[in-house]
């Protein structure tokens, strides 16, 4: 059985709880040695592969970029419009298990124990799962994706919708609220129940298997139900380093786009040119700043900065609320949650459709890249939810987290929208958006048609970069804790280097292809991860009915 010496770092159960008697010893399988000054302690092989493999992917990128980007340009449309299907149907599977458990009687299950409680109060706990769980992503397609599905001239529209202007940019005024009302919609279904869902799973499957049965802190654990011991063979290493890679280069992705984000805020405000170089710069300057968050832990770390990117970040959206028109705003989140429940089920249809523009470059892409993702989150929400039953669980991470996401929206895409209609000839974001599609400057561009467009874009441009520091310093510790076989207290010096290391990713990917690359390595390794969310929900259940079963 596991107990507190060898599950290191994991508190043991508190009252009831059903734990698995294994012989396993946490770190059993660990090379601890001495680099220099530094203390390691490391999972062989789970460390040695994924490091290695990640430092030849990053040489490569750099040697050979024109190469890497014809690869990457060629990788990305292959995989979406061959898997795109397969994508959705494990989407809504996933959807409907969280429904299922939130309504079952696991619901009462505690995780930590019978008599757990809560580490974190709520609003710690809300505000380090927004800012590791979407922050760049809302930041850079708050504004972007609903201006670009409601004027799209590309063919992208959802469902095959109507288009608000005509081929010479002329205002079709007929066709304008439900061009309005679909793009609120499809680009809500992109960022409410269903990604909130992937999230839950793994983190409701590493809370599980760790607080109450005992298991290391590791994606491995979660298989024990259905592999049993040979979960810590070379089953479990597949399964570890398949979680390594899709957070790694899920978390290169949300990093790049934040680069080309806060670069192009940059030159917007102050001028500083938009160019690679630029991106690089800012990348190493930033990945600097994770370092020292990630020298100073999780709460002097990641929580304070949580804390702090989440009060600037309601800041903003309060100032665009009232200044755009709280009224009208609040107008279009009543209309934008009634048009989601509408089209949630024809949106999530993978079959028969023909707006193939939606449905395999954003949405599968959006599936892939939350499924990578899913890792890194699922761990740190898993890590900051102890004490929380399933059904309380489930709830705050799926439904509260859906309805503040739609309201951003409404908020950003709603004040967009407004703006290219009022403003046709005069519209930044109409220039940036659907005339010339220059995707990270559309924050700004809205911004600017509001007043003290500086100030808001200064301010939007520190929520990036803090969005950024965040999401480095929490992902190198999950991905720490993973190449650590599940220890929570591994030495510094190991998130040091995956925190330099994601930061590498992001420039390689950027000077092999720039968004395209990030978009095709998150898909390619989203992909093979989906299938391992799929066993999850069975593993799941089965620990669920064992957990009901004897305690």
């Amino acid at each position: 059985m596991t107990d507190e010496n060898n599950n290191v770092g994991i508190p043991e159960p508190e009252g009831a709880s059903d734990i698995i008697q294994t012989d396993y010893q946490i770190g059993q399988d660990n090379i601890e040695t001495q680099v220099g000054p530094f203390g390691l302690d490391i999972h062989n092989p789970v460390f040695m592969i994924s490091g290695l493999t990640v430092i030849v992917f990053v040489l490569y990128a750099l040697v050979a970029p024109t190469q890497a980007a014809d690869f990457f340009g060629w990788l990305r449309p292959a995989l979406t419009s061959t898997f795109d299907w397969f994508f959705l149907t494990s989407a809504n599977i996933f959807v409907i298990f969280c429904l299922v458990l939130i309504v079952s009687p696991f619901g009462s299950i505690r995780l930590g124990g019978a008599d757990a409680t809560p580490d974190y109060g709520y609003p710690g706990w809300f505000a380090m799962l927004f800012a590791a769980g979407m922050g760049i992503g809302l930041m850079f397609f708050g504004v972007l994706e609903p201006a670009y599905y409601f004027g799209t001239p590309w063919g992208d529209e959802p469902l095959g919708t109507v288009r608000p202007f005509t081929e010479d940019g002329a205002l079709i005024e007929a066709n304008v609220a439900e061009a309005k009302r679909m793009a609120l919609a499809a680009t809500s279904y992109h960022w409410a129940l269903h990604p909130w869902a992937i999230y839950a799973i793994v983190a409701l499957a590493l809370a599980l298997f760790s607080y109450n049965k005992g298991l290391p802190l590791s994606i491995r654990s979660a298989f024990y139900p259905i592999l049993g011991e040979r979960v810590w063979g070379w089953w479990g290493h597949v399964i570890d380093i398949v979680a390594v890679f899709a957070t790694l280069f899920g978390l290169a992705t949300s990093l790049g786009l934040g680069a080309q984000q806060a670069n192009a805020g940059l030159e917007f405000v102050y001028g500083i040119p938009s160019n690679v170089t630029v991106q690089v710069v800012l990348i190493v300057l930033i990945t600097l700043f994770a370092l020292i968050s990630v020298v100073r832990g999780l709460d002097g770390g990641v929580k304070v900065l949580s804390e702090i990117n989440m009060v600037l970040a309601i800041l903003l959206m309060f100032f665009v609320l009232f200044t755009a028109g709280a009224v009208g705003i609040f107008t279009d989140f009543g209309n934008t949650l009634v048009a989601y429940a509408r089209e949630i089920v024809p949106l999530s249809n993978p079959f028969g459709r023909e707006d193939d523009g939606y449905r395999e470059g954003w949405t599968a892409f959006y599936w892939a890249w939350w499924i990578s993702w899913s890792p890194f989150v699922g761990m740190f929400i898993a890590r900051v939810s102890r004490g929380r039953s399933v059904r309380e669980f489930i709830t705050c991470v799926l439904i509260i987290p859906s309805l503040v996401c739609v309201f951003w929206m409404a908020v950003f895409g709603g004040t967009a929208i407004n703006d290219m209609i009022s403003n046709l000839d005069a519209s930044a974001v109409k220039a940036n958006v659907i005339d010339a599609y220059i995707p990270e400057l559309s924050l700004f561009a809205m911004l600017d048609s509001l007043p003290l467009a500086s100030i808001t874009s200064t301010l939007g441009i520190v929520l990036v970069i803090v969005f950024f520091v965040t999401s480095s310093d929490s992902g190198s510790l999950v991905i720490d804790t993973i190449t650590a076989g599940g220890k929570v207290d591994a030495p510094v010096p190991q998130r040091v280097f995956w925190c330099t290391f994601e930061g590498l990713v992001a420039i390689a990917l950027l000077i092999g292809g720039g968004l395209g690359s990030l978009q095709a390595m998150v898909i390619s390794t989203g992909l093979p991860f989906t299938i391992v969310l799929l066993l999850m929900c069975v593993a799941i259940w089965k620990g669920l009915s064992s957990e009901r079963a004897n305690t």
